[in-house]
């Protein structure tokens, strides 16, 4: 059944500790355990009944202590190494020394120090955040949240708003049709033609991203899903001093936020936006990893 483990009658009771998160990491940690697993937390908000067959770990280290499995969170990793969590984890070899040998971490993606430490000690990465599908399972939570964002920070209606969307990847493009279907003149800053063309076909306007700066005098918004330096002083300066400006991506963004404010225009960093719905978030991403645990337990039984 989809969600479940294959953990057979006869095997050890399967250890997943889930480090680090927010109220997605709730609902992961409920499901790995009524999957079957004896599940260990630590690092997310912990509701006041508890988690349904998990159990709140004092430590971190005492969290991963014999697990086979740890879940981490999708959010980029911030450039201390840290992880998105309630108070500052980072998962270096001295923390992860405690996991059971050949033990596996999955998350959204890496950085190089945890690949390091991993790799010194044997345990497995596997990173989730190019899986399309779950892209695309978690994308209209985030959407949602994106839209509520939008119209808190404004003060004209996205209907016949003048909205920049950088970036056609999964958020990107359902972001676009999102705004086109509630009556935004959306232009798709891409720089894969292809990616302009789709989002043509979808009633938007697709740009070069090197004609940025000179469409955007005619931005009331600009909203960038791309981790990487585009929306920059330069662009900032050329946007309506009433424009918003809005970064979707994970770290380490793709918006000078800094710049953006000390410009006086309103500039969001829209991170961890699947809390909109950390339900359905939360299912959506169990449906991904429970896939890894059970092609990774099979692997092992052979």
């Amino acid at each position: 059944m989809p969600g479940q483990l294959n953990v057979s009658e006869n095997r050890q009771s399967l250890k997943i500790a889930v480090l680090g998160g927010d109220e997605r990491e709730q609902e992961i940690a409920r499901l790995a355990a009524a999957a079957g697993a004896s599940v260990t937390a630590f690092g997310f908000p912990w509701p006041e009944g508890g988690v349904a067959g998990a159990a709140l770990a004092p430590t971190a280290r005492d969290c991963l202590r014999g697990a086979g499995f740890c879940l981490m969170p999708i959010p980029g990793i911030a450039a201390d190494g840290s992880i998105f969590a309630t108070e500052k984890i980072i998962p270096r070899e001295c923390l992860l020394s405690v996991m059971a040998d050949g033990a596996h971490i999955i998350l959204g993606k890496a950085d190089e120090g945890l690949k390091n430490a991993a790799r010194r000690l044997h345990i497995g990465i596997h990173e989730y955040e190019h899986d399309q599908e779950l892209m695309l399972l978690r994308s209209p939570a985030i959407v949602e949240a994106a839209i509520k964002i939008i119209i808190e920070n404004t003060a004209i209606t996205i209907h016949k708003a003048s909205a920049c969307v950088v970036g056609q990847g999964n958020i990107g493009s359902v972001l676009t049709r999102s705004l086109i279907a509630l009556g935004a003149r959306v232009t798709v800053a891409a720089r894969n033609p292809a990616q302009r063309a789709l989002a043509y076909a979808a009633g938007a306007e697709g740009l070069p991203l090197e004609r940025l700066v000179e469409a955007a005098p005619g931005f009331d918004m600009i909203l960038s899903t791309v981790p990487a330096p585009i929306v920059t002083a330069q662009l900032i300066d050329a946007l309506p001093a009433a424009a918003l400006v809005m970064d979707l991506s994970a770290p380490p963004g793709g918006v000078d936020l800094e710049y953006a404010k000390l410009s006086g225009r309103k500039a969001v960093w829209a991170r961890a936006l699947g809390r909109r719905a950390p339900v359905t978030v939360g299912a959506s991403q169990w449906t991904g990893i429970v896939k890894i645990i059970n092609k990774l337990l099979e692997d092992s039984a052979r």
